[in-house]
This record gives structure tokens, C-alpha cells and sequence, in this order.
């Protein structure tokens, strides 16, 4: 009789047990409120030493080793002024474990969500990442973070960020004055945001491709040009779109087709991937996975690629031509759904390269050959890198002297 008194069904035991959760969880947040504010009482308003102690004055976390082009050139400027940098990535074999660094400390975090577990409740002065979507999915702001500050892995278009995809940084150091740009009128139109520092710094992997370049020889010329496709990833892309009509006809061609499918594709897209490689498997059709994209970018003659940001390395480097695909961008998902106007990228595309509709695909070798003889095109890309690339060759001091002497 009494054990069925005691008897508590599934369902209540498992609401009873959120609850006993949630209020233990609210008790220690406010016993630890409690003990802050009487420690703040007690030393009249002094710094508590022992926990600015435990504070990191400099992290950079990085969410993907491909990544480490952006950050390495800074780790090794922390590393050359002896400054203390604490790197945190989610890559087990991130490049920056090859590296015998004395000031810089790097950690695994793990993969996935896991890094969050740490990120979440660190205790920083200045944060930096190539990550967007702080405060927005699993990666949220720490109260004991004094700055965040995001820095573009490219040169490119902000406005291709999943939706409030830098809102709740508080600097950005941008490659140049259209990103700039884009983050002001992104700030006018949703004013509940606090407006960000921006700081016009350069770009350190463009800056270190730059250098790479100056040390290689002159490449000899091809007899039968190097096509490389270089696209986009997700349905608007080129291989979610095109794919099997275009690598048909380049396929009739005597031209070497290299197919280089952007990293997201290699999780988002493996069905694809996976049927194309077999597809044309035997044709003159390779395909190219390597982490670092330079060797490729250097070998090909031409680009044929969608609205990814690959066309701005290809274009500022290698000063090559591209051909871009019209596969008709849709917005919805990214910043850029909330323009009254084309995206940026979209708009530079007819000044720096040639479009390729549908209806080319059969004439797919004259396109090709007629675009690599465009000499005019060659004046645009040189406006459009001014506009994206500034502070050449310094993009690594200037941020590393915006960390290290900026008071907040």
C-alpha cells in the first residue's frame, strides 16, 4: 500500500527532475552572483587579482584547419614579437601542431560542438575568428570575453553569410572598403544592433599567396589550355545546377578539366560528388582535394566557377581570366536577402570575367579560348582589387598592432 504511494509514473518523474535541474542550475548562478558581489564588497571595489589572472589576453579560435592561411601568418607574428596567443581549433590535425612555437599554445578543442563547451564560458580579453554566426547558433557570447573580433577568411562579399551572421561581434578587420561598406548598410537597416569598429587591415593569406608567386618561376606555357572548376557549394552552385551538362561537353574537349568542389561539398554534397567522380571517371577530367588550393590555382589557365570567393584569389593573384556561371543566386539564407540591390560579388562578376549561360554549354571550347585572348578584362580586375585588397603586403602587422595596442 505504502509503495504505491510512492509510486511516481515516467513522465512526472522525468518533469520533476527537469525541474529539481533548472532550480539547482539557477541556485549556483545565484550563489556565485552572491560571492562575486560580496568579494566586490569586501575589497571596496578592487580588481580581484587572482581571477584577471585567469583571464587570456589573446585567443584566436579556428573552426577548420583550411583556415590556418588566414591565422598562420598571425601566429607568427605573435610568435616573432614574443607575445603570448592562445589558439584554440576544432581541427585535430590543424597545421599549427606542426609548428615549434614557444609563445604560442595551441589546444584541440574537438569537433563538431564540442568546442563550444570551452568558448562559451572563456574568459578572454580579445577573441578572433573567421567563424560567423556568433550568438546565433551553438557558439554564444561569454561575459568574461571583453571583444570579439571577426576577421573575413577572404576578400569577397560579407553579404553571403548565413543571416546575422556578424551582428553580435564587436569588430570586424576587413580586407577592404566593400566589406566596410556592406556591414554599414546591414547596420542601417537592422538598427537594433550596436554598430561594430571596422578597421580596413588587408588580407594575410592573399598577402601570402602573393609572396609564394614572387618565389616561383615562370610557368611555361600550355599546349591545350588547364580548365579548373571551381564552384560554389549548395543547390544554386554550379555542380548542384549544371554538373552533369557541363563536365559532359568539357568532357568532348582536348582541354585538362581539373574539378576542385568546395570543402562544404565534401560533407553537404558527398551523394554528388560521389556520382560525378564515377560519371566521368577515364574522361580528361581529375579532381583536386588538396587543403591548400594554390598549387591548382597556379597550374590552370582559366577558371570557369559560380559566386564563389575563389574568383577574387584566382582574379588578385594570378591575374588570370574566369568564366562564371549564371545559376541565378538565391538569397534567402544569407545577409544578402536583405539588400535592395545586387550583392557586391554579383555585381563585379560582368566587369572581371565573361558569363556562361546554359545555351553555351555546346560552344563550351570557343567560350573557353575567346575568354583566355580577352585582353580587356584585365583593367577591371585591377579596379576591382583596389577596392577589396588594400594595405598589401602589411595586412599581418596591421592587425596584430590593432590587437596588441588598441585599449578598450
Amino acid at each position: 500500500m505504502i509503495c504505491n504511494f510512492l509510486y511516481i509514473d515516467p513522465g512526472t518523474g522525468s518533469m520533476l527532475f527537469s525541474l529539481f535541474i533548472g532550480i539547482a542550475t539557477a541556485a549556483v548562478f545565484g550563489l556565485r552572483t552572491l560571492i562575486v558581489k560580496l568579494k566586490f564588497l569586501f575589497s571596496r571595489g578592487k580588481t580581484d587579482e587572482a581571477s584577471q589572472k585567469d583571464v587570456i589576453p589573446y585567443v584566436i579560435f579556428s573552426d577548420h584547419k583550411r583556415y590556418w592561411n588566414v591565422f598562420g601568418p598571425v601566429c607568427d607574428e605573435f610568435e616573432k614579437r614574443s607575445i603570448p596567443l592562445t589558439y584554440y581549433t576544432a581541427s585535430q590535425d590543424d597545421p599549427v601542431f606542426s609548428k615549434d612555437y614557444k609563445y604560442v599554445k595551441a589546444e584541440y578543442l574537438g569537433s563538431g560542438n564540442k568546442p563550444f563547451a570551452k568558448l562559451n564560458f572563456l574568459k578572454a580579453d580579445k577573441v578572433i575568428a573567421t567563424t560567423p554566426g556568433l550568438d546565433v547558433y551553438q557558439w554564444k557570447r561569454s561575459k568574461d570575453v571583453n571583444k570579439y573580433i571577426h576577421i573575413p577568411h577572404s576578400a569577397g562579399d560579407l553579404a553571403s553569410y548565413r543571416m546575422f551572421g556578424l551582428d553580435h561581434y564587436d569588430a570586424v578587420l576587413t580586407t577592404g572598403e566593400n566589406q566596410i561598406n556592406f556591414i554599414r548598410k546591414i547596420e542601417s537597416l537592422r538598427p537594433s544592433i550596436a554598430k561594430k569598429e571596422l578597421v580596413a587591415v588587408g588580407c594575410t593569406y592573399l598577402d601570402e599567396n602573393q609572396k609564394r608567386l614572387a618565389l616561383l618561376p615562370a610557368r611555361e606555357s600550355h599546349t591545350q589550355p588547364v580548365v579548373l572548376i571551381a564552384p560554389s557549394w549548395g543547390k544554386s552552385a554550379i555542380l548542384s545546377k549544371f554538373g552533369d551538362k557541363l563536365l559532359d561537353e568539357l568532357s568532348k574537349t582536348d582541354f585538362k578539366i581539373i574539378v576542385r568542389p568546395h570543402p562544404q561539398s565534401l560533407t553537404s554534397e558527398k551523394e554528388l560528388l560521389d556520382s560525378l567522380t564515377k560519371k566521368f571517371e577515364g574522361k580528361n577530367i581529375s579532381w583536386n582535394f588538396d587543403n591548400d588550393n594554390f598549387d591548382v590555382l597556379n597550374e590552370s589557365d582559366i577558371m570557369i566557377t559560380d559566386f564563389s570567393d575563389i574568383i577574387l584569389d584566382y582574379t588578385f593573384i594570378f591575374n588570370k581570366p574566369v568564366i562564371y556561371a549564371d545559376t541565378n543566386f538565391d538569397t534567402m539564407p544569407y545577409d544578402a536577402d536583405w539588400l535592395d540591390e545586387p550583392m557586391w560579388s554579383l555585381k563585379i562578376l560582368p566587369q572581371i570575367g565573361v558569363k556562361l549561360e546554359e545555351k553555351d554549354f555546346p560552344s563550351i571550347a570557343s567560350v573557353i579560348k575567346d575568354t583566355i585572348n580577352n585582353k580587356g578584362l584585365e583593367e577591371n580586375r585591377n579596379k576591382v582589387k583596389e577596392e577589396a585588397w588594400c594595405s598589401r603586403g602589411s595586412a599581418v602587422k596591421n592587425i596584430v598592432d590593432y590587437l596588441t595596442t588598441k585599449k578598450d
